[in-house]
C-alpha cells in the first residue's frame, strides 16, 4: 500500500452514489473514475453474460473468465446483476435510481426508452439525478443509429491523416481514443451538474459522443483548417510527428534508438550537432516550406551517433528533445518509478492484477484501491441489505 495513500473518506466524491448501466469502453472508464475520486459505483449487468466487454479480449489476454480490458476498466466497483425486463428487478433497480446521485448508459439511441429508464422516466423518479450518456454520433442525425466503435469514429473524423507520414495511407491511432477522450468529457460534464446540482438541487443530462469527442481533440488543427480556406491536412514526408509543425518536429532514427525532437530554430541545432548543411536556413518560413528538405538532412546525420550521444549535447542547451522509450525501458528508469503509477488490483477469486491507478492527485494525495473488477452479480446480496431492495 502506497504512503500517499488516502483512506476513502477523504476522497472528494466520497457518499456519491453511481450506477454504471454501460458497456465496452467509454461508459465504464468514466464510472470508473469517479470510484477512483470516492464514489461508490454499482455496476448492473445482465444476468447472463454481463457486460459483453468481459469477452472482448485484446491480445487473447484474460483473467478469471474475463478479458483484461473488462478488469482494467471495470476495477473499484461494485456488482449487481438485474434482467430489465424481469418486473422484480425492475423494481430493485428503480429503488436504486431513487438513492442515486449518477446514472451513466450507453445503449444506442432508444434502447433506455423502451426499457423505461430513459432521462424523462428517471427524472421522474429522482429529480436530483445526473444522467450521463455516450453515443457513437449524437443523438440526431442520419449517423445516429450508427454503431459506435472506435476505429469507425477515428476513421469518419478526419483523425487518421494526421499520423503517419505523408503518401502513407491513414493511420489509425493505436489506442481506442475516441472512446477514452469521450469518457473523459463525460466525466467532465457529470462533475459540471453536480456542482450546479449543490447550487440548484436539480440534475440534469450530459450527453457526449465518440464523434463529438474526437473532433474536440482535434479542435487546435481543425480551427487552422477552418482559417487558412480548407486547406487540406500535409502530412511530413519525413519523420512526420505534427501535420502543422515545421521541421524538426518528428522522430529520428539515431545509431542505436530514437530520438524526438519539438520546436526548435534550425539554425541553433546544425550549430549544436555539427551539422552545417542546418546553418543556413535562417529565415522560419523555410523550416515549413521546405519542412521534408530539412528534415531529410536531420535524418541522415542523427543516424551517425547514438541517442545518449545527442541527448548529452541538446539537453543542456535546453533544445526540447527526448529519447524514445518503450515500455519496458520507461519502466526501469527513476523517473517513472518517482511517479508511483502503477498498482495491484484483486479479482473476486483472489487473483492480483498489475494496472495504473487514478492519474488525478488532490491536495498532494494519489489514489489507489486493490478492489477489482466485480464478477456479475458479485454484490447482489450486501447491495438488496444495504439499500432494503
Amino acid at each position: 500500500m502506497s504512503t500517499h495513500q488516502h483512506s476513502a473518506e477523504s476522497r472528494p466524491l466520497e457518499g456519491l452514489l453511481v450506477l454504471d448501466f454501460s458497456q465496452f469502453l467509454a461508459g465504464p472508464a468514466a464510472a470508473m473514475r469517479l470510484a477512483d475520486l470516492g464514489a461508490q459505483v454499482i455496476k448492473i449487468e445482465r444476468p447472463e453474460g454481463g457486460d459483453i466487454c468481459r469477452q472482448l479480449y485484446i491480445s487473447n489476454l484474460g483473467v478469471e473468465g474475463d478479458s483484461t480490458l473488462f478488469h482494467s476498466i471495470n476495477r473499484n466497483k461494485q456488482g449487481f446483476a438485474a434482467n430489465l425486463k424481469n418486473p422484480d428487478d425492475v423494481a430493485r433497480v428503480r429503488k436504486l435510481i431513487e438513492r442515486a446521485d449518477v446514472m451513466i448508459e450507453n445503449f444506442r439511441p432508444g434502447v433506455m426508452q423502451k426499457l423505461g429508464f430513459d432521462y424523462p422516466s428517471v427524472a421522474a423518479l429522482n429529480s436530483r439525478i445526473v444522467y450521463g450518456t455516450v453515443t457513437g454520433y449524437g443523438p440526431v442525425g442520419p449517423w445516429r443509429g450508427k454503431p459506435g466503435q472506435d476505429l469507425l469514429a477515428q476513421s469518419m473524423s478526419g483523425l487518421c491523416w494526421l499520423s503517419g507520414d505523408d503518401g502513407q495511407t491513414p493511420v489509425p491511432m493505436g489506442l481506442a481514443v475516441a472512446d477514452l477522450t469521450a469518457s473523459a468529457h463525460l466525466v467532465e460534464g457529470i462533475l459540471a451538474c453536480l456542482v450546479r446540482r449543490g447550487v440548484t438541487n436539480r440534475g440534469g443530462r450530459v450527453e457526449v459522443s465518440l464523434m463529438e469527442s474526437i473532433l474536440d481533440l482535434q479542435f487546435e488543427v481543425l480551427t487552422t483548417h477552418l482559417n487558412d480556406g480548407g486547406q487540406p491536412a500535409k502530412r511530413s514526408a519525413v519523420a512526420n510527428g505534427h501535420a502543422y509543425l515545421g521541421a524538426p518536429y518528428g522522430i529520428y532514427a539515431t545509431g542505436d534508438g530514437f530520438l524526438a525532437l519539438a520546436m526548435g530554430a534550425v539554425p541553433r541545432l546544425g550549430e549544436l550537432l555539427g551539422c552545417d548543411a542546418l546553418l543556413d536556413y535562417t529565415d522560419p518560413k523555410s523550416w515549413f516550406n521546405q519542412r521534408d528538405h530539412i528534415k531529410g538532412i536531420l535524418r541522415d546525420h542523427l543516424k551517425t551517433q547514438s541517442t545518449a550521444h545527442w541527448l548529452g549535447i541538446l539537453e543542456p542547451a535546453d533544445i526540447w528533445c527526448a529519447e524514445v522509450m518503450d515500455w519496458a525501458k520507461l519502466r526501469e528508469t527513476e523517473g517513472y518509478q518517482a511517479l508511483d503509477m502503477e498498482q495491484t488490483v484483486y479479482c473476486p477469486g483472489g487473483t492480483p492484477m498489475p494496472t495504473l491507478r487514478c492519474p488525478i492527485r488532490i491536495d498532494g494525495q494519489i489514489y489507489k484501491s486493490s478492489k477489482g473488477a466485480p464478477a456479475i452479480g458479485q454484490h447482489n446480496e450486501a447491495i438488496r441489505q444495504a439499500f432494503e431492495l
